[in-house]
Formats: C-alpha cells, structure tokens, sequence
C-alpha cells in the first residue's frame, strides 16, 4: 500500500502529467539541469491503473539516480539509490510524458521527471558534492556518418545513436541532436550541411533553440573502432576534435558511444575550466583569498577510469591554495592541466598530499597521482 504522503505526492504529479517536451514533439528542447528526460519504466500489476501507479513512483527513483550520476559521480548515485521513495517523491517537481502504452495489467512510458532546484541541492549536499547550476549555451550537434557509399545524415547510424544515447540536453554542457524527422529532412540535406549553409543551419538551430551548431563525423575503422571528428566555434571557443577510439570488445556502436562521451567530457570539463578561471580572476582583482603571488605550473593527472579522474580533479580543487584548474587534454588514461595557486611550491605539494595524492616531478614533469 502506498504511504499516504506518498499519495499525494504522486496525485500532484499525475495532474501534471501529459504534455511531451519539446524536444520529442520537435521544437526548443529542454535543457533545465534538474531534469532528466527519457527515463523509461515496464512495470506490471493486477491492472493498467496499478501498474501506472508503481510506475510513477519506479520513474521518479530510476530519475533521481541518474540525476545524481549525472551532477555527482557512481559513488553519490549508489548512495541514492538505496533511498526510501517516500523521501524521493517530495524532492519532485514535475512529470511529463514522453510515450506510453498500457495493456492488461502493464504500463510501459517514457517521461522527463524534473526536480527541485533547491531540495536537490540540499540533498546532494549532505554527500559532499556542490551541484554546479550554471550551464554553457545549448549546443547543436549534427552527426555524419561515413560509410564505402557515403556519407549519411538522418539515416539510422552507430554515429547519431551514439550521440541520442549520451542524453547530454540537461548536461553542464547542453548538446542537442536533431530529430532527423520529416521536418528536418525537408528544411535540411547533406549537401547543406557540408556546405554549412548559413540559410539552412539557421533555420536548424532556431527550430531547437540551440545557439551553436556544431558537425561531427565519424566512420568504422579496422578492428571494430571508429575515427571520428568535430569542428566548429562554440561559447567554449573553436573546438577540434580529430581522433581514433576503441572499445572494450571493440565493435562500431561501442566505439562511438565511447567517442561521443569523451567528446562531451572534454566540452564539459572546458567549461567548468573557464569558470574556475573566471571566479580565479574575478577574486584575485577583489582581492578576495589574495595570500600571496598566483603561479601556475602544467602538470599530468593519470587516471584509469572517468571516476577516478572525477575524484582526483574534484581534490585538487578541494586543496587549500589552488584557484584553478585548466584543463588543456582529456584522454581515456589521463589528463593534461594547468594546476594554478597562490603561495609556495613546497607549500602547495604539502597541501596536495594531505588530500591524499602527491605533486611531484617525474623526467622534468610535474605529476599528480593518489598517494601508494
């Protein structure tokens, strides 16, 4: 039975049920970072109506974890998860459905679930992480895939699944991807979109709202990897990407959502870059946290994993003395940075090892790394 607070929270929800975002009925898509859209749910019970309702509480659990792997990291997504519904439910803002279909005892939809700014930020307090609000511009994203008799654009592809798939519309980085509906098809060819014809692209971009538009292509390479590429000028300055990817068994979809992911990682991380920049300069001409000359020295930060990268990045950031981190490569096994701080070098490596890594310098390189 489901508790009464619980209830009401879910009739709250089924009132504001029905309307599908804009980004599946093909207009400006929602890029509010609290919500997370195409959580689906296939839940089953003694009738329709049942399953609806242990759907609704099912979508809006599968939602917050995504959210906080999303904002957080694993670690923070495993702890909400083991979160009771009756303290999910109040943390909602609202639902909408995207697709659904019901049957003899089973309900199946797709919804975007939206959270509460401030409860969100409250909650994932209590864990240690500090969600970062601020959003870069929406970006377009256009896709090509290259195959022996061309290159293809709407057409179904590892390429543009890859980038559907990443759900990157809510990220800190907002990445949208065209429909590739009948609309686009008609407004919008290949032949324009390796032209970059101004007329139409423009069109493209107001039709999702988007500021950017950016072309990525990729093709199947030897082995089950892709090689794949993007050019364009953003909000995060002009982006080029030119690289070979390989996943772990190699196959085409894997490899691309692999190159899609890591194309995002390295936008996201460029941003969240240029802002600590910003706040870096903006107190070092108040004045504000001023103890002493500002150095800046460039450093390797090896890594095996995007968690492990999150984790060290987010303790150096956490080290008293560093006002920034500037982000120059992000690979699969490691990262270049620039380590900006204010006080002594001896100092900082002291400060640095108390959060449990060590500076220090390897054939003339400086290297962070967690103390062994």
């Amino acid at each position: 039975m489901i508790h009464r607070k619980m209830w009401l929270v879910l009739m709250a929800a089924m009132i504001m049920l029905g309307c599908p975002v804009g980004a599946y009925a093909g207009g400006p898509v929602e890029t509010n970072i609290f919500a997370v859209q195409g959580v689906e749910v296939d839940v089953t019970d003694k009738d329709a109506a049942s399953a609806k309702n242990k759907a609704l509480v099912e979508v809006q659990m599968k939602a917050i974890v995504m959210l906080a792997r999303r904002l957080g990291n694993e670690s923070l997504a495993t702890v909400i998860a083991g979160m009771e519904a009756k303290d999910v439910l109040p943390l909602l803002k609202s639902l909408s459905i995207e697709e659904e279909n019901t049957g003899p005892g089973r309900y199946i939809g797709k919804f975007t679930v939206r959270f509460l700014p401030t409860k969100i930020y409250n909650l994932f307090a209590q864990y240690g992480v500090n969600v970062a609000a601020d959003q870069a511009i929406p970006m377009l994203v256009i896709p090509l895939w290259k195959t022996p008799e061309g290159l293809v654009l709407w057409e179904d592809n590892p390429w543009r699944q890859a980038w559907i798939d990443l759900h990157a519309e809510q990220s800190q980085v907002p990445l949208v991807i065209p429909l590739g509906d009948l609309e686009d098809a008609n407004a919008v060819t290949l032949e324009d979109v390796l032209e970059l014809s101004p007329v139409k692209l423009e069109a493209l971009r107001r039709r999702y709202g988007a500021k950017t538009v950016l072309v990525t292509t990729a093709e199947a390479v030897e082995g089950g990897g892709i090689h794949a590429t993007m050019a364009g000028n953003s909000e995060l300055g002009k982006i080029t990407f030119d690289k070979s990817f390989s996943s772990e068994p190699p196959s085409p979809e894997a490899s691309a959502a692999l190159a899609a992911s890591r194309f995002h990682a390295v936008m996201v991380d460029k941003y969240r870059s240029d802002k600590q920049k910003a706040v870096a300069q903006s107190e070092a001409e108040s004045g504000y946290g001023d103890g002493g000359e500002s150095s800046s020295i460039p450093v390797a930060v090896p890594f095996t994993s995007p968690s492990e990268w999150n984790g060290i990045r987010s303790r150096i950031l956490s080290t008293p003395g560093v006002i920034g981190v500037d982000v120059s490569t992000l690979a699969g096994n490691g990262a270049v940075i620039r380590l900006m701080y204010v006080g002594d070098l001896t100092e900082m490596q002291n400060s640095i090892q108390e959060m449990g890594l060590t500076l220090s310098q390897v054939g003339g390189s400086w290297i962070i790394q967690p103390l062994t």
